[in-house]
């Protein structure tokens, strides 16, 4: 299927949009007794929605008891006793400090009830994260972002078939390079992990009520002409992914368009 497209003149405006939605999102659901999950991916792309969120939240002095943050993936590295364990909580490229710093943190400090849960998928057991998103109801609304390079979306590599789900992979060497402009304390990507823990093309399209996927940036033109122009998943550009999701939609500044 064809995605509707809506162009915005630059990234705080999509993300002021975004989070107009989000939270009238987050107030249905508290009216109507229900959680609330977002699906988040740590990186520069959604920090414009993040920021404008929190904003949103505090103008309307919104409680967040019932809203859970889904984040999408984390770097990982080999366990003590075999398989994979998270890195470090307080590393700087760890994605549960971003969440816990970047959204969930600013989320709580703007509400007059604190953000109700941050999740993770476990490396220890990653296929568990479908099935708690599954019980839960779902993913209301997933925000999606593509790598400008290689389209990865989360950490699935080029090539990822449509069929996976929350698994351990290991990274595309394009996605390393991709990520040293999110965490820019690495030196090389030689230092990014090789490894990530990360929600699947198949748990994006099917545990997901609505998918918005971002592209901003001159950087992300490659993306956005893959993207908008796709009928249905292409695993050579996995953020194709968003043509088979529910109420999908691309929000692109102009730069990333022209």
């Amino acid at each position: 299927m064809t995605i509707p497209v809506q162009v915005f003149p630059d990234a705080a405006t999509i993300g002021r949009v975004l989070a107009a939605e989000i939270a009238d999102g987050i107030e249905k659901a508290r009216t109507e007794g229900v959680p609330y999950l977002l699906g988040c991916p740590g990186g520069r792309t959604p920090r414009p929605t993040y920021a404008a969120l929190a904003a949103e939240v505090a103008r309307r002095r919104l409680p967040l008891g019932h809203l859970v943050i889904a984040m999408m993936d984390d770097y990982v590295v080999p366990g003590p006793s075999g398989g994979f364990a998270h890195v470090p909580a307080d590393a700087h490229f760890s994605c549960r400090r971003f969440g816990r710093e970047e959204i969930a943190g600013p989320l709580s400090a703007a509400a007059p009830e604190p953000v109700g849960g941050l999740w993770l998928p476990d490396p220890a057991a990653p296929e568990q994260y479908d099935e708690r998103l599954r019980d839960a109801g779902g993913i209301d609304l997933f925000i999606l972002a593509s790598g400008g390079s290689d389209g990865h979306v989360a950490f699935n590599p080029p090539g990822t078939p449509r069929e996976a789900a929350t698994r351990i992979v290991r990274l595309a060497e394009t996605t390393k390079r991709d990520n040293l402009g999110t965490f820019p304390a690495f030196a090389s990507s030689a230092e990014v992990p090789d490894h990530g823990v990360t929600v699947g093309p198949a748990t994006i399209a099917g545990l997901s009520r609505r998918l918005v996927l971002l592209l901003d940036g001159e950087h992300k033109r490659q993306a956005y002409q893959r993207i908008a122009t796709a009928g249905t998943y292409d695993p050579g550009w996995p953020a194709t992914i968003v043509t088979e999701g529910r109420n999908p939609q691309i929000y692109a500044d102009r730069t990333a368009t022209t």
